[in-house]
């Protein structure tokens, strides 16, 4: 039918929406692509396609049973989630390091300002998840209670990179805080990110924390944000030296390599324990690697191309303002309006057509994450510290 080819009109809206207002660089001319401006659009654009990632997942997989209500249309936005998560961890890095050396007394308050935030979103979308549960008619006891309140077991499913970033950015606290020598707390805050890989890799799937490889199989990229920003100056300038070879191999290789960690990943498996396999560990780590390289590669060709292509329209200025709220209720209109609701309860209320099923989860999502948004407490001090600044103008 028409109306269910009409989802591919994505494949021609999200160019759109990303290149709406794009301005080219001229010759020998450049752009700060790690700008806040331009990274907080470029998050706003990745938090809709982590979006499509979660709606293709629900629809799309070809892991869903029974197999006729899988839907055509999304696919290409399935294997891609951890992907569009490294770009933000990669800028999580990049934003605590050029902070601290920018902004003074950067660490004081740092773990209200940059942590309690976190949580607190963390908890209270986990909150609504649970009532949401509850409402589609999920039997839960009292120990499934606790552990989903506490999210021990992941009542909102779409949390791990809101737990895991919190102990990255204590680690980058404490490493700051208590080493004096700058490359050593690099090193330390590197070090504690690939002891949770590794970590990560002896754990089986299952239903509580580091579940599966995606809880680290892009994580790699907050060591590598620390690394260039502390390099940034003779990394930029080697960028632009040979910025004609750089930019187009970044994007001709990333199909190859992509190809490559699927390859990989089908050879070794992450799912080693299924067949109880002797070396499951050593065959997550080969294909953690691999999907590694990948996203090193993908988050290198976004800062290329913005290096040139200055991006921004009110459309990306308004969803980066918004990716962490949008980023963590979304989920809970995909999973309303599809086949199922996470857990295995069918939902009553299902929307058949996969591009109304998107326009309804992005509608909902946003506002649900400016209502979010607005009732959240202000940690920071900033909005306290403008009404004072006003006021103390109205006075003058």
């Amino acid at each position: 039918m028409l109306a269910d080819k009409l989802i591919y009109s994505v494949y021609f809206i999200m160019p759109l929406l990303l290149l709406w207002g794009a301005k080219v660089s001229g010759k020998g001319k450049w752009n700060d692509s790690l700008s806040l401006e331009q990274s907080k659009a470029l998050q706003g654009f990745l938090a809709v396609c982590i979006m499509l990632h979660h709606v293709g997942q629900k629809t799309c997989a070809s892991w869903l049973q029974p197999a006729t209500r899988i839907q055509k249309g999304l696919g290409f936005f399935v294997p891609l989630g951890f992907m569009f998560v490294a770009v933000f961890i990669f800028f999580n890095g990049y934003g605590v390091y050029k902070s601290f050396h920018i902004k003074d007394n950067y660490l004081k308050g740092f773990l209200k300002k940059r942590i309690l935030p976190i949580i607190f979103m963390l908890y209270l979308t986990n909150t609504i998840f649970y009532v949401a549960r509850l409402i589609v008619g999920q039997k839960m006891d009292l120990k499934q209670t606790l552990l989903y309140l506490t999210s021990i077991q992941l009542c909102n499913p779409y949390t791990w990179y809101v737990i895991v970033l919190p102990f990255f950015y204590l680690a980058f606290y404490l490493a700051f805080r208590f080493i004096k020598n700058d490359g050593l707390a690099v090193l330390a805050t590197s070090a504690f990110v690939v002891a949770y890989m590794l970590f990560g890799t002896t754990i089986d799937h299952n239903d509580y924390w580091i579940r599966g490889q995606w809880w680290y199989n892009c994580v790699f990229l907050f060591p590598v944000g620390l690394v260039f920003a502390k390099f940034e100056d003779k990394i930029l300038a080697f960028f632009k030296r040979f910025y004609a070879v750089l930019m187009p191999l970044s994007v001709l290789a990333i199909y190859p390599l992509y190809q490559f960690s699927k390859f990989i990943c089908d050879v070794f498996s992450y799912y080693g324990e299924n067949w109880g396999a002797p070396d499951t560990v050593f065959r997550r780590r080969v294909c953690m690697g691999a999907e590694t390289l990948v996203c090193i590669d993908f988050v290198l060709m976004f800062l290329l191309l913005g290096m040139k292509v200055k991006i921004g329209n009110k459309f990306l200025k308004f969803m980066g303002k918004i990716t962490l709220e949008f980023y963590l209720i979304h989920g809970l209109f995909v999973e309303f309006f599809a086949w199922n609701f996470d857990g295995g309860v069918i939902n009553k209320i299902r929307i058949h057509n996969l591009l109304l099923y998107v326009v309804v989860v992005f509608a909902l999502g946003v506002s649900a994450a400016l209502l979010l948004k607005k009732i959240s407490p202000d940690f920071s001090g900033k909005k306290k510290a403008e009404r004072t600044d006003c006021n103390l103008k109205k006075t003058a």
